[in-house]
């Protein structure tokens, strides 16, 4: 006798956070058949009303155990980067799968206890990087594991991008320490570092500057940063990331493998699919207009946002199946603690003015710290970036 076919599981989702990524979660989940959103929260409470009638969402609360007490079996993250701890350590402790936004933590301290939290609770730690889902990105990967490119020597990256002074304006915990936890480097380009992890291995050492040139009326935090990225395996990068250009010039990262091919990644406009502006193999290379004529540079957060809605539903599903599975998501909490660590790096080596050497546990170094300087685990704020 054939045994009853078993009926698929229906995953509860609670949406904690209605400020403007929300959306971007409200759209993913609700693509997903296998999936209802049961309750979002905000410490607005008529922010989460809100949110809730105009997605027909059962729920709206104001703190995290009363999202929790719906029963969800998900947890999405949508708040200011700092307030991620409290959220992730309570989903865990009551056994609550966590899909977290970037960065997960503003601090090595904090995103290692969230990491730490969920292992032991058993449940998932997911981080959006949607742009690993990009098309295009994928075939690079591709070319680094077939051997089209082979094992990556060298990576250029660019995140030139413009940011008008309301958009530090409009919240008031943007473009501070405490709140942002960084300016460029944790806000924009940790996607750019979250990819160049991907595509070459682990870091050995970093060396980098950070400066504030345009912004310096509206954040106390940098705009522009420069660094100089060494992995374990030999290879080189660099980096390049400011919000204080205009017009916006969107986001380029090259690689170059061991058998000599490249392969370019371009976004432009910002928010739009990255695309192969550059694929080098064999004899023959093959291009794209990096900024097509046409092309209105300067793109609004919201269009950012929305263009990004479908790889945020292709991590999402992504994320759903591995629980369905019993299997690890593609990006997990431990691979955003490697992006993170590089970005606190480049801080670290600025504040100092010397390269931040890693451990064979991937994290910074003691070593290269002057003499006198307190040493933490976790990278401070730049002095000349703070003032």
């Amino acid at each position: 006798m054939t045994p009853p076919a078993t009926a698929p599981r229906t995953y509860r989702v609670g949406i904690v956070g209605c400020g403007a990524i929300s959306r971007n979660h409200l759209e993913a989940f609700g693509a997903l058949d296998n999936v209802q959103v049961v309750g979002v929260c905000d410490i607005d409470l008529d922010r989460a009303h809100a949110t809730a009638r105009n997605w027909d969402v059962p729920n709206a609360v104001n703190t995290v155990d009363e999202i929790l007490a719906l029963g969800v079996d998900i947890v999405s993250v949508c708040t200011p980067h700092p307030t991620h701890e409290e959220v992730v350590l309570n989903a865990a402790a009551a056994g609550v799968h966590v899909l977290c936004e970037k960065p997960i933590a503003t601090r090595l301290g904090s995103a290692e206890r969230m990491v730490a939290a969920c292992e032991e609770a058993g449940v998932q730690l997911g981080a959006l990087f949607q742009r690993r889902f990009w098309p295009a990105a994928q075939k690079i990967r591709e070319a680094i594991d077939d051997g089209t490119l082979g094992r990556p020597l060298m990576a250029q990256c660019s995140v030139m991008l413009h940011r008008a002074p309301e958009y530090y304006s409009r919240d008031a915990w943007r473009g501070t320490w405490e709140n942002d936890g960084g300016g460029v480097l944790m806000t924009q380009a940790i996607h750019q570092i979250d990819l160049l992890q991907w595509y070459l291995g682990d870091v050995a050492e970093v060396y980098g500057k950070v400066n504030t040139f345009r912004h310096g009326g509206h954040i106390e935090v940098e705009d522009s940063a420069t660094a100089v990225i060494t992995f374990t395996s030999g290879a080189m990068a660099t980096l390049e990331a400011s919000t204080a250009v205009s017009p916006n010039l969107g986001i380029q990262l090259r690689i170059t493998g061991e058998t000599g091919a490249s392969a370019s990644l371009t976004e432009f406009p910002e928010g739009s699919d990255g695309r192969l502006d550059l694929w080098a193999v064999g004899e023959k290379i093959t291009v794209e207009p990096v900024h097509p004529e046409g092309v209105e540079p300067n793109v609004d957060l919201s269009t950012i946002n929305g263009q990004l809605i479908p790889h945020h539903t292709s991590q999402v599903r992504d994320f759903v199946q591995a629980l369905d599975a019993g299997t690890e998501p593609a990006i997990t909490g431990r691979d955003a603690l490697k992006s993170l660590r590089i970005l606190l790096a480049v801080y670290e080596s600025s504040r100092t003015g010397r390269p931040v050497r890693f451990t064979d546990a991937g994290v910074p170094s003691a070593v290269e710290v002057p003499a006198g300087v307190e040493v933490s685990a976790e990278a401070r704020v730049p002095a000349e970036a703070a003032g």
